[in-house]
């Protein structure tokens, strides 16, 4: 019998994945940002990337600048940067105590 296939082609979110959705944890509704520290508009890839995963979600069309993807964190992207429901995936903040004992963070 053939495995059930994945949503996503990666278990966890890259590096820069993952610097990015860590900008929407502090934000209203988890809008990511457009653009990065240094000012640059964060590359397509990326987005796609998450989007497809299903750890980011398009949230609304920018009607001035209809080729800008604005998007926010789901709950999947949360997870995935928690270390909740990864696979024996610990935590990159520390926190392993926390996520083995279940508590919310």
């Amino acid at each position: 019998m053939a495995k059930p296939r994945r949503s996503t082609s990666r278990s966890a979110p890259s590096d820069v994945q993952r610097a990015w959705l860590r900008r929407g944890l502090d934000q209203p509704g988890g809008k990511l940002p457009l653009f990065d520290e240094r000012g640059q508009r964060v590359k397509k890839a990326t987005v796609e990337a998450c989007l497809k995963a299903g750890w980011a979600e398009r949230w609304f069309d920018n009607p001035l600048k209809p080729d800008w993807l604005v998007c926010r964190l789901t709950e999947a992207g949360r997870s995935a940067l928690t270390g909740n429901g990864q696979d024996g995936e610990v935590p990159a903040d520390g926190a392993e105590d926390d996520a083995r004992q279940g508590a919310l963070i």
